[in-house]
């Protein structure tokens, strides 16, 4: 048993092939990191700052999160640290239990993370529909803006943990109080972001838009400009001295939200990678793996838990990484400017990572994909809309919830819509030769239907409704061979029906019961019901022949030799 779990753990550890693809192509790796490092830099300290945590934990969550799960992670290509989503989730956080609460969160999510690895639950990831994805992902695009509206604004952040109430509140007092210089750095550089990327895709926009803006500031000494502040010149030790242990049954649920939220985006961002490279394929559970250990020791140097980033591992794709050294590039190179640029960094405006981040949220919600999603049918629709909703009135573990059950549940009506309940022409399957005065008199007394498709809890009552709505006939032929699944509310429903219709004097007879059916139908007693009648057949033409028998034995049909060499 120990072996096996070790071996278990040792199939989630990197592997001497994985460094092996590091020396393929060092040069252009190298130059995609430092790609991707300049993209990251004004997202990370953006992200810090709205975590509530400042921008050196955004920069601490890139350097050490990005370098590790580039490390032990199953993809390639991914680029990890913290990103608009999580921010959307740490903010109410930071809110309830401080700073200190956020990075115990982040270690509990990391063992979350490595027990999910553990128990291969990465394949999990296919099982969320595009509408879910889709509508969650507009959500965070429309949490992030609103977050940036005070800063983009000017203002000093309202209290509040509800983004909407928050944003509206800075409103206010941006009305009462304006700040034109906050916006129009922050309107200057998303302009700039967003316009250059149309014109010159590859080339990085972000950090020519904030380097603009910082130097405007200085020069022009704008005194509305709000700088991000001091940062400390390198890493803090590691230390456990946040860690409240009396704390941590309250802090389960934030850090199951936060894990989930880790492996869903990570796992999404892997995807998304795969499907723009040729060749490229991830393992999810080491990527799971990755993300825990990541955000492990993210927290032990005062950073935010972290995740993939789709924007950071497109643009690491774009320029063209191979391996994992490009992710391990992106780190160094923030370890490096965190050492030797802090002071530099510190002088850019609040309002600047503010517009770095509205742009971000601009182009996170692809309109291509939510007017696809919205005309495909009225169920994706739906799923759509309540999942964005709930992302901007709840948080995003409910709002995925949320999404999955509402679309669970129209994609069991669409299901159980296919199950019919057909009558058909049994004269077809009578055994014998007959007259029409006799076929004719047999239809007065025998229906018999067909039933297609599934038979289980979402669509069986309707079925026993209109069974029971059966009259003026002696038998009821079931014919059941193509039933494709059926559970123990079908099983009960079935049940209920046959005895409903014996009451009336109605015999039921049934034929090709499948083995899989079987089961469900002795579960509830229904089968035995059957036998016990004498009722169940394996054929239709054997039924019809035991109907003719009931019949003959009532009195309804008058006896006739040949009719009972049939029977035998």
């Amino acid at each position: 048993m120990l072996s096996r779990s070790w071996g278990r753990v040792a199939s989630l550890l990197p592997a001497r092939a994985d460094f092996a693809v590091m020396g393929r192509n060092p040069r252009r790796d190298l130059l995609a990191g430092l790609t991707v490092a300049i993209v990251a830099l004004p997202l990370a300290l953006g992200f810090g700052v709205s975590s509530g945590l400042g921008a050196e934990a955004g920069l601490a969550t890139a350097v050490v999160a990005g370098a590790l799960a580039a490390l032990f992670g199953g993809s390639n290509l991914q680029v990890s640290g913290p990103t608009g989503a999580m921010t959307v989730v740490l903010v109410p956080i930071v809110a309830q239990y401080g700073p200190g609460g956020v990075l115990t969160v982040g270690l509990m999510a990391g063992v979350l993370l490595i027990m999910l690895a553990l128990l291969k639950a990465g394949r999990c990831m296919r099982y969320i529909p595009a509408p879910v994805v889709e509508g969650f992902t507009f959500g965070i695009a429309c949490v992030i803006g609103l977050q940036q509206v005070p800063n983009a604004l000017g203002v000093a952040k309202p209290e509040g943990d509800k983004v909407l109430v928050v944003a509206w509140r800075a409103v206010e007092e941006f009305v009462r109080t304006p700040n034109w210089t906050a916006v129009a750095l922050a309107a200057g550089v998303a302009a700039v972001m967003l316009l250059g990327a149309r014109w010159r895709p590859t080339v990085p926009f972000s950090i020519v838009a904030v380097i603009a803006a910082t130097l405007a500031a200085q020069l022009f000494h704008l005194d509305a400009a709000v700088p991000i502040g001091d940062l400390p010149s390198g890493l803090p030790a590691p230390s456990l001295g946040f860690l409240d242990l009396s704390a941590l049954g309250s802090l389960l649920a934030p850090a199951v939200a936060v894990a989930a939220l880790a492996a869903l985006e990570s796992l999404l961002s892997a995807t998304v990678a795969d499907g723009m490279t040729v060749g490229q394929q991830h393992d999810p559970d080491k990527e799971l793996f990755g993300q825990g250990i990541a955000n492990l020791a993210a927290p032990l140097f005062g950073g935010v838990p972290a995740t993939a980033a789709i924007a950071r591992t497109a643009v690491n794709v774009r320029t063209g990484a191979g391996s994992r050294l490009a992710a391990l590039t992106h780190a160094a190179v923030l370890a490096v400017i965190v050492f030797a640029a802090a002071p530099l960094v510190s002088r850019i405006p609040l309002a600047a990572l503010a517009g770095v981040l509205l742009a971000t949220a601009i182009r996170m919600v692809e309109v291509g994909a939510l007017r696809a999603m919205a005309r495909a049918t009225r169920s994706d629709a739906i799923v759509l809309v309540l999942t964005a909703v709930a992302t901007l009135a709840l948080d995003l573990v409910h709002a995925v919830i949320i999404g999955l059950v509402v679309a669970g549940a129209l994609a069991l009506r669409a299901v159980a819509r296919q199950a019919r309940m057909d009558q058909v022409d049994f004269r077809a399957d009578l055994p014998g030769e007959h007259s029409e005065e006799e076929h004719a008199l047999l239809a007065e007394h025998i229906v018999a239907y067909r039933i297609d498709g599934p038979l289980f809890f979402a669509g069986a009552h309707r079925f026993l409704l209109e069974l029971s709505e059966v009259a003026d006939v002696r038998v009821v032929i079931l014919r059941m061979s193509r039933v494709s699944t059926m559970d123990a509310t079908g099983a009960l429903v079935l049940k209920d029906a046959v005895e409903k219709l014996n009451r009336r004097g109605i015999a039921v007879m049934t034929s090709g019961v499948r083995p899989g059916q079987r089961r469900a139908l002795e579960s509830v007693g229904a089968l035995d019901l059957l036998r016990r009648e004498g009722r169940e057949y394996a054929t239709t033409p054997e039924a019809i022949a035991g109907a003719r028998a009931h019949l003959h034995r009532a009195g309804v049909l008058p006896a006739a030799p040949d009719t009972a060499e049939a029977v035998r």
